[in-house]
């Protein structure tokens, strides 16, 4: 999952510190979710896969099928 999360930033040519800042969350934390020193949060993983545009599910590894179920909810 983690090298997932990563790849996916690194892809859209993000920084740890801009994804952290959309997360709003530390540059340390961030590095530690993508490096699995720390569990992503849900509501963290949410934010992840609106962002990318991907499932939930692809991010944790569940499918290769990055397309996401149905539409993408905006933010709350």
């Amino acid at each position: 999952m983690y090298r997932k999360v990563r790849d996916l930033r690194e892809d859209k040519d993000i920084t740890q510190q801009q994804m952290a800042e959309h997360l709003n969350i530390t540059q340390a934390t961030y590095s530690h979710y993508e490096s699995g020193d720390l569990d992503i949060p849900t509501s963290v993983l949410i934010k992840l896969s609106k962002f990318h545009k991907v499932s939930v599910d692809y991010l944790l590894g569940l499918t290769d099928n990055p397309k996401p179920y149905g539409r993408i909810r905006e933010q709350d």
